[in-house]
């Protein structure tokens, strides 16, 4: 396994509010490998944006180990432009909450041989996107 690319979303119904994360890890051809999802609870955007990157890293470890993780590029691909600005550090972390996040973010990208972070249009983050709606929805619709 030499390059992982993994899509983030993390979104938030209400800003704060009821929030989610998508995430889907793909091989060096776009193909995908795992995909997940989670209810977050009552988030910003931008806070799910940052929980979808730090569960992302964490996960690609738990499956595949420190070892790999060591011998690995990952390139995280989001459509949240202040969380990819904030991770290439082109843009200062002014929101108290998302500092600690960024911390973290940038404490376990440490474990890996690189991690790219990369912008990309909403167009080509669907899947996960959809997941963080699907996991709003069966929230929303376990509440009933």
């Amino acid at each position: 396994m030499k390059k992982i690319i993994i899509y983030t979303d993390g979104g938030s119904r209400g800003n704060p509010g009821p929030s989610a994360i998508g995430i889907v890890f793909c091989n060096e051809k776009g193909e995908i490998i795992k995909k997940y999802s989670e209810v977050l609870g009552e988030l910003t955007n931008n806070e799910a944006e940052y929980q979808a990157v730090i569960f992302a890293l964490k996960k690609f470890k738990a499956l595949f180990g420190n070892k790999l993780a060591k011998n690995s590029e990952i390139e995280v691909r989001a459509d949240s432009e202040l969380l990819i600005r904030q991770a290439n550090g082109e843009y200062k972390i002014l929101e108290p909450k998302i500092q600690p996040l960024f911390l973290t973010v940038w404490n376990l990208k440490l474990d890996f041989k690189k991690v790219k972070f990369k912008i990309i249009p909403r167009e080509k983050n669907k899947t996960a996107d959809r997941l963080v709606n699907e996991a709003l929805d069966t929230k929303q619709e376990n509440l009933f």
